[in-house]
């Protein structure tokens, strides 16, 4: 029996289990390209996106005319390409004419969130290097950036990713605040700040002298159908396999499972476990159990990785679902959770919402004999599974 082998674009006969000396040195691979997988990969073809990233360009079109840039609310649930919709811009802004004047950075507020970090990488962006990191006032870092950007004449754009956790972090509003005045301790400075978060709940927990310096063009990313999935883990599929390696079967399969979870990033880690685990059971192609064995794994690390980023009252009312029957209604869930936390009804509305969105809930409207309709919710995720990753 003849297998091909995609790595060296010869036949030779089908592998036999080696030792681990063997497989760590072995120059076949089931993988043309394996960058494609990694979660920093920026696709040049970005599909079903079009929309969202004319509104962007929108944003930052005045920026390349040496205009003030329009401010940012770039929203949506987890794993639906706010953050590559951003990078991928930020690549194609490379010869862009006009770019040069503009100086751009982009921050991750889950790694920097304080107010002294993000302005060191603010200074860095603008005067290129990071200032140091004791000894120097705040005042001194914020001066320099802004006496360079104005003496240069160029114009800031900055991008807080996963800003909510800055906000949780109490520093969201000093931020804002500090980027968006500095016209007016600096004449002529131009900012402006594209904020990426999960919902849009986050401005009204603002200050209101920040909310109205701030005034963003909301833009909204919604969760990729079942189909918009299967189109781009196909094209992964297609860049980074060797052809042959997997049917669009099961492409279909793992898009199936990455769409019932609501991740576009378990689809893709899945189908890198997948090949992974081919090549470890010495299979020239991925078969449906390698499928299952990578998504059987994956499937409590997706769940965490959901979980994780929720704020306390949403961990709350997803502990409480955890607790109470099996399609409760959502107004009797209202009188659990207000009891223990005292929030109001559109509070309780919004969180509910964000967990549907998150696809760690369904809501269902019934019909009840002589008491018209009611919603009801549904846990999608096992009880047991929630519980093992909530705190």
């Amino acid at each position: 029996m003849k297998t091909f082998i995609p790595a060296g674009g010869k036949f030779k006969k089908e592998m036999r289990p080696r030792s681990f000396k063997d497989l760590l040195s072995a120059e076949e691979s089931l993988f043309r390209s394996p960058e494609v997988f990694d979660p920093d990969y920026v696709p040049e073809e970005y599909l079903h996106r079009e929309a969202q990233m004319r509104s962007i360009a929108h944003c930052i079109k005045p920026a390349l005319r040496g205009e003030r840039p329009l401010n940012a609310l770039i929203h949506g649930p987890p794993a639906t390409g706010k953050t590559t919709a951003m990078r991928k811009l930020f690549q194609e802004l490379e010869d862009t004419p006009g770019a040069a004047r503009i100086a751009r950075v982009h921050i991750n507020c889950q790694i920097t969130s304080t107010k002294f970090g993000i302005f060191s990488l603010i200074h860095r962006a603008v005067v290129g290097h990071l200032p140091p990191e004791t000894g120097v006032p705040f005042s001194k870092v914020y001066e320099a950036t802004f006496r360079k950007l104005r003496r240069e004449n160029r114009i800031l754009l900055v991008v807080l990713d996963d800003m909510d956790n800055l906000l949780r972090e109490r520093h969201a509003n000093e931020v804002l605040y500090d980027i968006l005045r500095a016209h007016e301790v600096f004449p002529g400075a131009k900012t402006a700040i594209f904020s990426i978060v999960s919902g849009t709940e986050f401005l009204y927990k603002l200050a209101d002298r920040v909310r109205s310096m701030f005034r963003p063009q909301e833009i909204y990313f919604p969760p990729y159908s079942a189909g918009e999935m299967y189109d781009i883990l196909k094209r992964r599929a297609e860049l980074g396999f060797f052809p042959g390696v997997i049917d669009d079967e099961l492409v279909e399969k793992v898009a199936s499972y990455a769409y019932e979870h609501g991740d576009l990033r378990l689809g893709i880690e899945l189908l890198k476990a997948s090949a992974l685990i081919a090549e470890s059971h010495a299979s020239r192609r991925i078969e449906e159990e390698h499928v299952e064995e990578a998504y059987s794994k994956s499937r409590a690390a997706t769940l965490r990785s959901l979980v994780e980023p929720l704020s306390k009252e949403e961990k709350q009312l997803l502990k409480l679902l955890c607790e109470v029957e099996e399609g409760i209604t959502s107004g009797r869930l209202y009188e659990h959770f207000s009891g223990r936390t005292g929030l109001s009804y559109t509070k309780f509305y919004r969180l509910l919402k964000k967990l549907e969105e998150l696809r760690l809930v369904d809501t269902k409207v019934v019909s009840a004999a002589g008491r018209g309709r009611s919603r009801r919710i549904f846990l999608r995720p096992q009880r047991e599974e929630l519980l093992k990753v909530l705190p």
